[in-house]
């Protein structure tokens, strides 16, 4: 039986001329745990179409998420930051996020609150990421009774040192508590001119990396098709001590970050070095892939001959090591694909299960809850066994 797809329900404050209108499908009529290799085909080619899918009122194992997740790149192996890395890394600023299922080591349980008797844990203390021990600064305790919020940190999926970023992520929601709606300010609370986005309570935040791109003038479409990123060796450790924007989109510049020489032991043949832009394998489309807080260096190709130089950023190539610049470079390029109405939060409902192209999406958490408020995801993603396809020499003269 072949699946059968329908418009994802936007939000109102979705842009009805920006928004791309191929974003996102729910998926009806199968079961994503017992899917024939005919449905698997369809859903694995409706994923990099439309980025993100949902299928709801779903009953699934951890071995079922797995399974589903791991069709998309069958020899992938571990989680994708490592079978149970985050949590023996005591200095990541993954570390208190997630939980390892001991049967199943690549699927995570991540959430908020207590959890008893799950999955083989006796006992689980989550924790809801908050801006609150990330940011720079954070939403004053008035405004934060008040229902304002930020998002946490955009980001792709991915270890960004030793293995490759995964090319799907799964995420299942099994306990969801409810709550009344926040709102998102992108800014400080002293800057009252700044966005804000009305949200459901323990949102995830989606942009589309291919809008991102697309939306660029054209000297930063040259840039960004010309140039790879250079992230730290583990970037996790590194950019612990340090503080994020407030609107989650990279750090400030503070020079907080974990001298080399106090990380974990690491090679320079694990340091991830991978294009801006990364191209899509069903569509062609090249989509805007980077995780601002972990990016360290950027490397800037010439342009190719015969191109113009009227307005083109570093016309004759540049390796840059000025941190500083490296993250006003990234802001300026991301900060319009995660304006207000180019934002899919999604409202989450009990066994709700999303799948989301993390090769070709940013995403991030939101919001806060209350101690006692119970959440319980389960969280799948594997180490992709290719590091992903960049721009062609026919995309950089096309857009250099």
């Amino acid at each position: 039986m072949a699946i059968e797809l329908a418009p994802i329900a936007l939000p109102a404050t979705a842009s009805s001329t920006d928004f791309d209108p191929d974003f996102g499908r729910e998926v009806k009529g199968v079961n994503p745990g017992e899917l024939t290799p005919e449905q698997f085909k369809e859903v694995e080619t409706a994923l990099y179409t439309h980025g993100i899918l949902l299928f709801r009122d779903v009953t699934l194992t951890p071995e079922q998420q797995y399974a589903l997740t791991k069709a998309f790149d069958p020899e992938s192996q571990s989680y994708g930051h490592g079978n149970n890395k985050t949590q023996s890394t005591k200095k990541s600023i993954l570390h208190p996020d997630l939980k390892t299922i001991p049967r199943v080591p690549q699927v995570q349980l991540i959430g908020n609150g207590m959890v008893y008797n799950h999955e083989g844990l006796e006992s689980a203390a989550l924790k809801h990421p908050s801006h609150t021990t990330f940011h720079k600064t954070r939403v004053s305790a008035e405004n934060e009774a008040l229902g304002i919020t930020r998002f946490y940190r955009w980001h792709i999926d991915a270890a960004l040192y030793d293995y490759n970023p995964p090319r799907a992520t799964t995420l299942y929601g099994i306990t969801v508590p409810g709550g009344d709606r926040q709102t998102v300010r992108y800014s400080d609370d002293d800057d009252p001119s700044g966005e804000t986005l009305s949200v459901p309570l323990g949102t995830t935040a989606f942009v589309s990396g291919k809008k991102m791109f697309q939306i660029l003038p054209p000297e930063l479409k040259s840039l960004a098709v010309r140039t790879s990123v250079r992230y730290a060796p583990h970037p996790y450790v590194w950019m612990a001590p340090s503080r994020a924007k407030s609107d989650g989109l990279g750090i400030v510049n503070e020079g907080l970050e974990l001298p080399l020489n106090e990380l974990p032991e690491w090679e320079e043949s694990k340091i991830k070095t991978l294009p801006i832009l990364w191209k899509n394998p069903v569509t062609s489309e090249l989509h805007f892939q980077v995780h601002p807080c972990g990016a360290q260096e950027l490397i800037v190709k010439p342009l190719p001959l015969g191109a113009s130089r009227e307005g083109a950023l570093y016309p004759d190539g540049e390796h840059i090591k000025d941190l500083g610049k490296v993250r006003e470079l990234l802001h300026l390029m991301q900060r319009p694909g995660i304006a207000p109405g180019l934002v899919y939060p999604h409202d989450w409902k009990e066994r709700d299960l999303v799948l989301f192209h993390n090769r070709g999406l940013l995403h991030t958490v939101v919001g806060a809850f209350k101690p006692d408020q119970v959440r319980a995801f389960h969280q799948c993603n594997l180490a992709a066994s290719d590091v992903p396809t960049g721009p062609t020499e026919q995309d950089i003269i096309a857009w250099a």
